[in-house]
């Protein structure tokens, strides 16, 4: 029955590393990436449609992104679609494609950007620490019931913090490659 409470605890936690790491993925580096334009939805035939479904999107070298719309009448759509997204370039409709060309990125855009990428990890931290409480209300629950000794209670209490403090510092180590990426030049 613990070993349930502890394997729920862990796969959750595992769950809250993920969505940082895809989270992390919307916040600009160095080189730019496709993923930034993970949010941009066009209106395709009245239904919002995401970027990446309606024309190729590639990054062609560190600053550029290209996109080639697979029908040629979404071009202005694509544009005011990325313009609404506010992310920070302007873009290039040639007639057959939309070229962004993304600035290098200056030490105060770094450092924004690192800021970001805390305050994300800081809500992952959080996401755990809410798991625990979860897992620690189920053990409690277990002991109040008699179903498990206060020895096992303590036990388990003890283990899953141990398992917290794991994913806590998986976080952290993220954080500090995340940051490390963003920062360097």
């Amino acid at each position: 029955m613990l070993n349930e409470i502890y394997e729920e605890t862990k796969d959750h936690m595992e769950k809250s590393i993920e969505s940082l790491k895809r989270d992390y993925k919307t916040l600009r580096t160095g080189k730019v990436s496709t993923t930034i334009l993970d949010g941009v939805k066009i209106d395709y035939y009245g239904t919002p449609t995401p970027l990446s479904q309606v024309g190729s999107v590639t990054a062609t070298d560190a600053t550029t992104i290209v996109i080639n719309p697979w029908e040629k009448n979404l071009l202005s759509d694509i544009e005011q679609a990325i313009n609404a997204a506010n992310i920070g370039v302007n873009p290039n409709n040639d007639g057959d494609l939309i070229k962004l060309f993304f600035p290098p990125m200056t030490m105060e855009q770094r450092q924004e950007s690192a800021k970001q990428a805390k305050g994300m990890t800081d809500n992952a931290k959080v996401a755990i620490r809410n798991v625990r409480k979860h897992s620690n209300d189920k053990i409690k629950a277990l002991h109040k019931e008699k179903e498990i000794t206060d020895d096992e209670n303590k036990k388990a209490l003890e283990d899953i913090q141990k398992i917290t403090d794991t994913y806590v510092s998986k976080a952290d180590e993220t954080l500090k490659a995340k940051e490390q990426e963003i920062l360097t030049v």
